[in-house]
């Protein structure tokens, strides 16, 4: 016997008699990747659809608001609308960073990105545990300035090229960045620490935020007590709205606590726009600061309205999963241990004051803890409890997507992975076996593994 079931405008045919590994067992093949948040775009706006299910009217309005500000294009003060540009940023739009609502894309040789930031400062520590400033700098650099200031400084990208071959002799290239910081605006300090950092896709953090910290906590192994080799583990930030330290889950190294704090401070320090949470120019204490009292550039409102639009991004759903080619290549990300720190499904808490959050199956990809990726990776800066080899485990959902929606396939924190391939050779430290066993794949195995992610 069968059941016709119409879901998001789908139809499904689902078998009354018998279990199956098809496309029809769709929480069993993850096709519902978001849980009931997961819709079916694959072109270019995969990563820009709004929640399908259980919005209020105020939240879709409040996503509303949050989108048309996302396009944005801020300008300087004085100004009828959109004014608060700078005096110093990276951007003038969320979306200049963050394309289609997608990641960055790596440079070119000698050039620089837009969608790249610069992480700075000093050994150290500050009154939370967190990093320190760079002097006359802050804690990014902001390479462009409104009239009358200066630009901190220009960060340019340059590459090596290396040479690799997997054990049945196929070859390969991956490709080393190094990053210059010319032409600062004063003497940059002799002992100073940065990290390159591209900018991520944004949909599906809502549900991020909403897994409980319990469930984080669970999979942390932080003396690897299984001798597995592999010991995540949770970053515990100063979170600026409780006034205290809380686990961080968001950021390459999960450094931020919540979407409405990760949005609160791009706009101050990508943009240059004082909020609630961020009250200060990123010019403070800076030689060019503008010395004036500060006002909130950006209401109350429109950061909540912000934060509901990245809260409420819905998640691409799984492809091709009934293709034997992509099951057998899950299989092999599973025998690779991958989904050691890849940990394919969690559950949403319970959430009665936002139910679209509430109780959802979700198959993002990540544990959202912190782990050894060994020195090739390593960007020497740490974050709260972060190290200087440590990332956390980005979320996979989507991956599979990024040329459609990017039109490229950079990935890894400073975008030198040009294809996933690439991506997991880079992979160290706790990492290393697994990279070390898909060398060893043959290759019809490693296109099945490729086949399988790129069907997230």
């Amino acid at each position: 016997m069968q059941i016709l079931i119409v879901l998001f405008g789908f139809i499904w045919i689902v078998s009354s008699c018998k279990k199956e590994a098809t496309v029809t067992n769709y929480e069993e093949q993850e096709l519902l990747a978001g849980g009931i948040q997961t819709v079916f775009e694959t072109g270019s706006g995969a990563y820009s659809q709004t929640f399908p299910v259980k919005l209020s009217s105020i939240a879709i309005e409040n996503h509303d608001i949050g989108d048309a500000l996302f396009e944005t294009t801020f300008i300087t003060a004085p100004a009828p609308k959109n004014e608060g540009l700078g005096p110093l940023y990276n951007a003038v739009a969320c979306a200049s960073c963050h394309n289609k609502d997608g990641r960055g894309s790596a440079p070119e040789e000698g050039g620089h990105s837009t969608s790249l930031f610069l992480k700075v400062g000093i050994p150290g520590e500050d009154a939370h545990g967190g990093p320190l400033e760079l002097p006359g700098f802050g804690v990014q650099i902001q390479p462009k300035a409104t009239f009358g200031k200066q630009g901190e400084a220009e960060v340019n990208v340059h590459y090596t090229y290396e040479k690799g071959t997997f054990e049945d002799g196929t070859a390969y290239e991956l490709r080393r960045p190094s990053f210059t910081i010319d032409n600062p605006y004063i003497p940059l300090s002799g002992n100073y620490l940065y990290s390159p950092r591209f900018s991520r896709p944004v949909f599906g953090m809502g549900l991020l935020e909403a897994i409980a910290d319990a469930t984080l906590l669970m999979n942390e192994d932080l003396n690897d007590f299984d001798n597995d080799g592999i010991s995540g583990k949770a970053n515990y930030v100063w979170n600026i709205q409780e006034q205290k330290m809380t686990i961080g889950r968001l950021g390459w190294k999960a450094g931020v606590p919540t979407v409405l704090q990760q949005v609160a401070a791009a706009f101050n320090q990508d943009i240059g726009l004082t909020n609630f949470i961020f009250p200060y120019e990123n010019s403070i204490n800076q030689i060019q600061s503008e010395k004036q009292n500060n006002r909130v550039e950006l209401s109350d409102s429109l950061l909540y309205a912000s934060a509901m639009y990245i809260r409420t991004l819905a998640v691409p759903a799984r492809r091709n999963v009934q293709d034997p080619e992509v099951i057998r290549g899950k299989q092999l990300f599973t025998d690779a241990a991958c989904v050691k720190c890849h940990i394919p499904k969690h559950k949403t808490k319970v959430n009665m004051v936002f139910p679209a959050l509430s109780n959802q199956t979700i198959y993002p990809y990540t544990d959202l803890l912190l782990h050894d990726m060994g020195p090739n990776l390593a960007d020497n800066r740490p974050e709260y409890l972060a190290e200087g080899v440590e990332w956390r485990t980005p979320p996979l959902w989507g991956i599979g997507l990024s040329q459609a929606v990017n039109n490229h396939s950079h990935f890894l924190h400073d975008g030198r992975a040009r294809n996933i391939s690439e991506a997991i050779l880079w992979h160290g430290g706790e990492a290393s076996q697994s990279k070390i066993l898909y060398k060893k794949m043959s290759i019809s195995d490693r296109k099945a593994l490729l086949r399988f992610l790129n069907s997230l």
